[in-house]
């Protein structure tokens, strides 16, 4: 019923490949562009295999715990979670770093089913033997190639140890790195491995670039901003300074603007999220943080104010855009700097990124 009321009335490529495998009990390797369905593809199985009846995450313990690599996402996840079990007696708990250790300890006296977190929030909790995962039967790896970075890495194998030997390992991501691969053959019991990529890269989404000094970005800015249509525009720059001067600007040009980044505290991320997710205002200007799975429908504009350095970066970026079943556009503004890293990129993605035109016909972004 939750996900008839989600509006899903059909599922997407990476749904339909997913989520019978997964109810098999079978690990699962999956490789799809954000903005496909990929978090329905693993909360709707991770939901039907809970047993409501049995309160261990499935009062103290777990029977299924999903790990994202930013706070944001997880909330994100949790919501889906919640909103598509909205039916069931099933308890969805989301824990991340940055927030009230003891007050998650106390909420785990109660039952949960179902934990959305980032992975030290989790070890932490684990290793006090608050949150015991020896009943844990699965576990979902959402961005995996950003769960497997130095960063986050020895975390996952640590948690993976408070695990039984019979645990499913699913594992979502857009790329698939070497620490991906060297991981699957370490963990994975014979995964079943569903690639989309190559049929869903960049679908959907229009692509430009103007070449620009770095002096005229911002007055290049405001010449998209009054010709374009925007729902909700989403403007990236490659460092926290840039991000909010360029929204300190955007501001005084007379735009509606808001931004986030890493260096904010938690609730006022939180805030800005919700807040733009909800409508409030129509531009955000961020860094990477907000690359990751986060999933704003009405996104259909994305601007590199500073170009990224690799094509993953990019993939990212321009995914929150021309989310599953809309139309997109992403521009680049590009310095002579730049120039080799966007041809780089469109060799790596075979993509073509064209020259921005005077005029940009509305039917290839808005719908």
């Amino acid at each position: 019923m939750g996900i008839y009321e989600k509006g899903f009335e059909r599922p997407s490529p990476i749904q339909e490949e997913s989520i019978p495998i997964a109810l098999t009990g079978s690990d699962i390797l999956a490789r799809a562009k954000n903005g496909t369905g990929k978090t329905a593809a693993f909360c709707i199985p991770a939901l039907e295999k809970i047993d409501q009846d049995n309160n261990v995450i499935q009062g103290l313990s777990c029977s299924s715990f999903i790990l994202v690599p930013t706070r944001e996402l997880a909330l994100q996840t949790s919501q889906v979670c919640k909103e598509l079990g909205k039916h069931l007696k099933i308890q969805v708990m989301v824990t991340t770093g940055g927030t009230s250790l003891k007050d998650d300890i106390m909420r785990l006296y109660q039952p949960v089913h179902l934990l959305v977190g980032t992975p030290g929030r989790i070890l932490d909790l684990a290793k006090k033997g608050v949150c015991i995962l020896k009943d844990c039967s699965m576990l979902v790896m959402d961005e995996a190639d950003k769960l497997l970075s130095p960063e986050f890495q020895p975390s996952i194998e640590q948690l993976i140890r408070f695990l039984p030997g019979s645990r499913q390992i699913l594992m979502f991501s857009a790329t698939f790195p070497v620490t991906v691969k060297d991981f699957k053959g370490r963990y994975l019991h014979k995964p079943y491995v569903i690639n989309l990529m190559d049929e869903l890269t960049l679908k959907g989404i229009t692509q430009f670039y103007a070449f620009v000094e770095e002096r005229q970005k911002v007055h290049c800015l405001n010449t998209l901003f009054s010709k374009l249509q925007i729902n909700q525009s989403i403007i990236f720059c490659n460092s926290v300074n840039r991000v909010e001067l360029l929204a300190k600007k955007i501001t005084e040009l007379g735009y509606s603007c808001f931004y986030i980044h890493a260096k904010m505290l938690q609730d006022h991320r939180n805030r800005v999220f919700h807040d733009f997710r909800n409508g409030a205002c129509r531009n955000l200007v961020c860094t990477d943080l907000f690359t990751r799975g986060i999933d704003i429908q009405a996104v259909n504009v994305v601007i590199n104010f500073d170009f990224p350095k690799n094509a993953e970066t990019y993939l990212h970026r321009v995914g929150r855009s021309g989310r599953f079943g809309h139309l997109g556009l992403a521009v680049n503004l590009i310095t002579y700097e730049d120039r080799f890293n966007l041809y780089r990129i469109e060799q790596e993605l075979g993509t073509e990124i064209k020259q921005i035109p005077p005029h940009i016909d509305q039917a290839i972004y808005c719908r």
